[in-house]
């Protein structure tokens, strides 16, 4: 059959992993066509993925030996893509012919479908369509349970295996086509005129989940902090570039604290320019702190959130150079991390003895390429710092192991893309970020305790930085400097041929040993490295003293230098992308030399595209 063909052809060109399912949807196969229908082979494949979920929720509860519902409840919600709405009208109507209930909420943020999905009465799991921060032209799903987050990576791979099976029988098409065909129109029409209802209840289980996240759902320290918060009027800029946050919490939340909001292209769908929050992409978002910055010096911090809104960098006012600029997302990630520390330690939940030593096991959940500023940031707290390979379900995963063992872990997230998870929460938000450093500004130093950013100050043996009257510029200043690779840069993105990468890194393998015992002298010289060592990153596993490179697999190699104190001072590291077709490769370097990190990327890319020419 021509669709059966045409499904394969669809298939093979999507990318399922446990980050989302994701393609070109768009029905004239431009990834940055902002038609709204789709072809017939992705509808197949919409309805396929709604069925696979629905089966994934029944044999779920069966595998725990619960109940299996008789009307499974499910959460539905798109992003603000042209062909969202396409995707909807086709898995409301097959989930329905297959026993479920469907709570379609239309545009939502998946942060707040995620925090919809912890309090939903009754609710099994939830679907959302989206392609985060891929072009205009893709599109696809995540999926989840009630746990506030994605799959985790097993559960994730068991569903991407039935979503394969399903597709691959010759009946496929037919069976989606009959579901499709077989909804009562009844419950398909009170499916659609509860949307609002359904809104409604959405966004309110996102705004009370916020106080929770933000404040750590401890009463007495949310009554502190938001008279803090709103006693220093601080004013936020946001552009929302069309993004499902335009339908979100956010301007009511920041109001009701008191802080000034403005933005622009707030209306659901007006996207205007590039989705990811990287590079040009900010430019008008600094335009706009600066405009309202002219207005009302109060006006410090500006955000922008890719297309489903769960990560947004962010500008800021700089006063060192009397100007807004962007941070780098290795920045925002790592002043968050200082912001919720301190908040530990403010709250107490972070102590020390006599001495200095934590009194408790305490952790930072990072991905593999986040900048060791974070190390050096966990370092003067004195907790730990614990890796997985990329992908946000990787370093959920790890977190949550890590709570079973006993570690406190607050924050966790992904450096090299910006924005923060902040326990309860299980997804990043820009609003947490947003929030983390509104409180390193707002809640100060008093008579009765230190303040957050006087925490950090001591804590990093600072105490010569802090000044009552500090600014962001300062507590930017008294971060650990490093140089470090953007993930969006041009330069960090290599076309390669090699499909096989555990063969692409044993042929680097060759290559990076030649060069390093070849320029020893060199590299000791110009860079202090003195030693190296391999470490390969699978899923939540991190392997030290790799011996064989090809190990790795698919998942992320670094390469760790150290100066001649055995200190960790730089490394290189590269992977394939399981959400785009892209390699990435990174360098990240103590000190802040641009030149030397701009050296060992180029120093990684050729080694690899002569790793890859020679395959």
């Amino acid at each position: 059959m021509v669709i059966n063909k045409n499904i394969c052809a669809a298939l093979e060109k999507m990318i399922l992993s446990a980050s989302g399912w994701r393609g070109i949807f768009a029905e004239c196969g431009n990834e940055e066509s902002n038609t709204s229908e789709i072809p017939a082979a992705h509808r197949i494949i919409s309805g396929a993925a709604a069925f696979v979920f629905q089966e994934f929720l029944r044999s779920a509860k069966r595998d725990k030996g619960e109940t299996v519902e008789a009307v499974p409840i499910v959460l539905l919600g798109t992003d603000t893509r042209p062909t969202g709405k396409a995707i909807a009208e086709v898995m409301i109507p097959v989930l329905l012919a297959c026993g479920c209930e469907v709570h379609y909420a239309g545009v939502t943020a998946a942060p707040e479908i995620m925090a919809w999905a912890r309090t939903a009465e009754k609710c099994c799991g939830f679907i959302y369509i989206s392609a985060s921060h891929n072009p205009i032209g893709y599109n696809g799903f995540k999926f989840g349970l009630t746990d506030g987050g994605v799959l985790a990576v097993k559960e994730a791979v068991e569903l991407i295996s039935s979503f394969r099976l399903f597709l691959d029988r010759d009946d496929c098409a037919a069976k989606i086509e009959s579901l499709f065909s077989a909804a009562d129109p009844r419950q398909l029409k009170n499916v659609y005129d509860k949307v609002k209802d359904v809104k409604t209840d959405s966004f309110l289980a996102y705004y009370n989940f916020c106080d929770d996240v933000v404040y750590g759902g401890v009463s007495a320290v949310s009554k502190v902090m938001k008279n803090s918060l709103i006693s220093r009027s601080l004013g936020i800029v946001c552009d929302f570039n069309g993004s499902a946050r335009t339908a979100s919490i956010d301007s009511e939340y920041f109001s009701v604290l008191g802080l000034k909001f403005d933005c622009i292209n707030s209306e659901p769908g007006q996207i205007v320019h590039n989705i990811v929050p990287e590079g040009e992409a900010l430019e008008p978002c600094v335009r706009l702190l600066e405009k309202a910055h002219e207005h009302s010096s109060s006006f410090v911090l500006g955000y922008m959130p890719d297309c489903d809104g769960d990560r947004g960098n962010l500008v800021i006012w700089d006063d060192k150079i009397n100007r807004a600029r962007a941070l780098e997302a290795q920045e925002v990630f790592a002043l968050a991390c200082i912001a919720e520390l301190s908040h530990l330690v403010w709250t107490g939940e972070l102590s020390y003895d006599l001495n200095g030593k934590v009194l408790c096991k305490a952790a930072v959940a990072i991905n593999d390429p986040t900048s060791m500023r974070v190390d050096r940031i966990a370092e003067a707290f004195g907790i730990e710092v614990f890796r997985a390979e990329v992908g946000e379900a990787n370093v959920v995963s790890l977190a949550r192991k890590l709570r079973e063992d006993g570690f406190l872990v607050r924050i966790l997230g992904e450096g090299s893309a910006g924005g923060n998870i902040t326990f309860p929460s299980a997804v990043r938000d820009p609003i947490y970020t947003v929030l983390a450093i509104v409180k390193l500004l707002s809640v100060r130093s008093d008579a009765r305790k230190r303040g957050l950013f006087e925490i950090w100050c001591k804590c990093s043996g600072q105490e010569e930085k802090y000044r009552e009257d500090f600014r962001l510029a300062d507590i930017i200043a008294s971060m650990p400097l490093f140089a470090t690779t953007p993930a969006y840069n041009e330069d960090a993105i290599l076309r390669i041929k090699t499909q096989d990468h555990a063969l692409l890194k044993d042929r680097y393998q060759q290559i990076f040993m030649r060069e390093w015992e070849g320029r020893k002298n060199e590299l000791k010289a110009l860079y202090g490295f003195h030693s190296m060592e391999a470490i390969a990153y699978n899923g939540m596993t991190e392997k030290r003293g790799l011996n064989r490179f090809a190990d790795v697999g698919k998942g992320g190699l670094k390469i760790l230098f150290f100066n001649e104190n055995g200190r960790e001072t730089a490394y290189i590291w590269m992977r394939g992308s399981a959400t785009e077709p892209v390699f990435r490769i990174m360098a990240d370097v103590e000190g802040g030399s641009i030149q030397t990190e701009k050296n060992l990327l180029e120093w990684q890319r050729q080694m690899i595209m002569e790793a890859d020419s020679t395959i």
